[in-house]
C-alpha cells in the first residue's frame, strides 16, 4: 500500500519532464519486490507558493514523500530511498533541493475498500 507524492515548484515542470519522472518513480516502487503491483500508487502536484529559507522562492525544489504499511526494515526503506534519489538526480539534478521522506503508516489504523 504505498502511497508516492511528489511535490514541485512550479517552475520544475519548465526544466523536468514530470510525468517521466513520475513514471521512473513509480517503476522503481513496482520493481522493488516490497509491494504487491496493484497497491503501488503515485501522483504529483505542483506548489504554486513555498519559501526556502533566507531567498524565499529563488529555490526550486522536488520533495517526495512515500508513506508505506509498517513492516519493512530500516535497512529496505532506506535502500528504496536510494533507489529514488538515483532516479530523481537523473531528471533533475538542475534542481536546487531534492528530498525523500519514507514513512509508515499504522497497520492497526489504516482502512481500504477495494471495488
Amino acid at each position: 500500500m504505498p502511497n508516492l507524492v511528489m511535490e514541485y515548484a512550479d517552475p520544475v515542470a519548465e526544466r523536468v519532464s514530470i510525468p517521466g519522472l513520475l513514471e521512473d518513480l513509480h517503476q522503481v516502487l513496482l520493481g522493488c519486490g516490497l509491494f504487491e503491483a496493484d497497491s503501488v500508487k503515485s501522483r504529483s502536484y505542483p506548489c504554486h507558493n513555498w519559501l526556502v529559507g533566507d531567498e524565499g522562492d529563488l529555490h526550486s525544489f522536488i520533495h517526495i514523500e512515500l508513506t508505506m504499511l509498517s513492516g519493512r526494515s530500516a535497512e529496505q526503506k532506506r535502500e528504496l530511498a536510494r533507489e529514488l534519489m538515483v532516479i530523481l538526480e537523473q531528471h533533475a539534478s538542475t534542481i536546487n533541493s531534492l528530498t525523500i521522506d519514507i514513512r509508515d503508516m499504522d497497520t492497526e489504523c489504516f482502512l481500504k475498500v477495494c471495488c
